[in-house]
């Protein structure tokens, strides 16, 4: 019998003990925890994930700060906002929204936030420092997946790990985060060979590619625990993940939904990183 992993419950329970040592940090410290968020243009799906991190923020007691920028925003003034966050000492952590409209470079966008307030730990620095299971700031993502199976008490350690997606968003990061957590860990993507049989070995199964129920029931190990980061369309228009849920849910031990799942934990870890940046600071 599986058991759904109900990411919103975790997510909820995770702020609430954040709430709680933000305002220890705003009572010992004489100072509020800032957050800044960059939106430019107009883009619905961005507009919706802002407001959702600036109402998590007020919710955990982070301040936030949040600047809209027009879709014919220049480069230079963009990075001229972005320098001048980074010199704020009221602001810990900026969050620069992907994408940007066409003609604004992300990549030398992205360069100009500080390592030590990159909360999204895109840096090469913090990158780099999770392939060295250093201190740094991981991902959102895939930090909140291992935050999930840690709350579940899913032991990682020792087990055969199969992440299907190589971005440097999640696919990269997820894979270190396991590797670091002593699983043996095997990265798939479009070129691998044998794809079924390579998924088919895992213990631990997190599908990450944005293709609407790629993972189908064959792909999966009898018992395996199936996490599910991709955030689709059906063929009728609903949100759906990256695994075919109906007909892969009676084989795992465990499985996240799509929505409800890794969602809502990705919010949750922005507002950890920033906490844990104000702390370091």
């Amino acid at each position: 019998m599986y058991k759904i992993i109900d990411g919103k419950k975790i997510a909820a329970t995770l702020r609430e003990k954040l709430k709680d040592n933000v305002l220890k940090f705003r009572t010992e410290r004489g100072r509020e925890i800032g957050l800044a968020v960059v939106l430019v243009g107009n883009n619905p799906a961005s507009q919706v994930y802002v407001r959702n991190k600036i109402k998590a923020c007020e919710e955990v007691g982070i301040k936030s700060f949040a600047y809209y920028l027009p879709e014919n925003t220049s480069q230079s003034a963009l990075e001229e906002l972005i320098v001048g966050l980074a010199a704020d000492d009221g602001v810990h952590g900026i969050l620069l929204q992907l994408p940007l409209p066409d003609g604004l470079d992300s990549a030398k966008a992205l360069k100009l936030i500080p390592e030590e307030k990159d909360v999204d730990g895109f840096s090469a620095f913090n990158i780099g420092n999770l392939c060295l299971n250093a201190t740094a700031s991981v991902a959102c993502t895939p930090l909140g997946v291992m935050k999930m199976l840690e709350y579940e008490g899913i032991e990682v350690n020792g087990k055969r790990a199969v992440v299907l997606g190589r971005s440097n968003i999640v696919g990269k990061p997820m894979a270190m985060l396991l590797l670091n957590a002593d699983a043996t860990v095997t990265v798939c993507h479009s070129k691998t060979h044998n794809l079924e049989e390579e998924c088919r070995r895992a213990d631990i199964l997190v599908a990450a590619v944005g293709r609407a129920k790629f993972v189908k029931q064959e792909m999966v190990k009898e018992g395996a625990v199936v996490i599910d980061v991709g955030m689709n369309r059906d063929e009728n228009g609903k949100l759906c993940g990256d695994v075919d849920f109906e007909n892969v849910k009676d084989k795992c031990s465990y499985i996240t939904p799509v929505p409800g799942g890794v969602g809502p934990m990705t919010i949750t870890m922005l507002l950890y990183n920033t906490y844990c940046a104000a702390v370091r600071r």
